[in-house]
């Protein structure tokens, strides 16, 4: 299968934030795109976002607790994924995001600088973005 061109857009869904991440279908390489606010205007803020960049698929990590088990996290990204795919009429992928969050932080810290929740939260997002293209890597038409 031979992905669409335009962006690919991860999300980090928390409750209160969401941080995303980008990449272009053709380059494959991700970066921090900003955080967003959780709150009622979370679809038309990310409708704006996608007709912007021309985000052609949508990804979205699954928050799972450390021996793999479903929490409420879970159940909350399980609910807003549902909702993502109809509001946005794009294609959406689940990505397992382990502790996505924990790493991010991790790395900000050993970069010795001031960082908010919100970096983490977009720096989460290129993590799962980043399995994603690992997962899913692009196929030559031209074979």
């Amino acid at each position: 299968m031979t992905a669409a061109t335009g962006k690919i857009l991860a999300l980090d869904i928390g409750t209160v934030r969401i941080g995303l991440a980008i990449a272009s279908t053709v380059a494959r390489l991700s970066s921090p795109y900003r955080t967003i606010a959780n709150d009622d205007a979370v679809w038309q803020t990310l409708r704006d976002i996608c007709a912007k960049e021309d985000v052609v698929q949508l990804v979205a990590g699954l928050p799972r607790g450390l021996d793999g088990q479903a929490t409420n996290q879970t159940a909350y990204a399980e609910q807003f994924v549902g909702m993502l795919a109809s509001e946005l009429n794009l294609p959406v992928s689940l990505i397992d995001e382990a502790v996505t969050s924990r790493q991010a932080e991790t790395e900000l810290m050993a970069r010795g600088k001031q960082f908010s929740k919100g970096d983490i939260d977009a720096l989460a997002a290129v993590y799962i973005l980043d399995d994603y293209l690992q997962e899913n890597p692009v196929r030559n038409t031209n074979e």
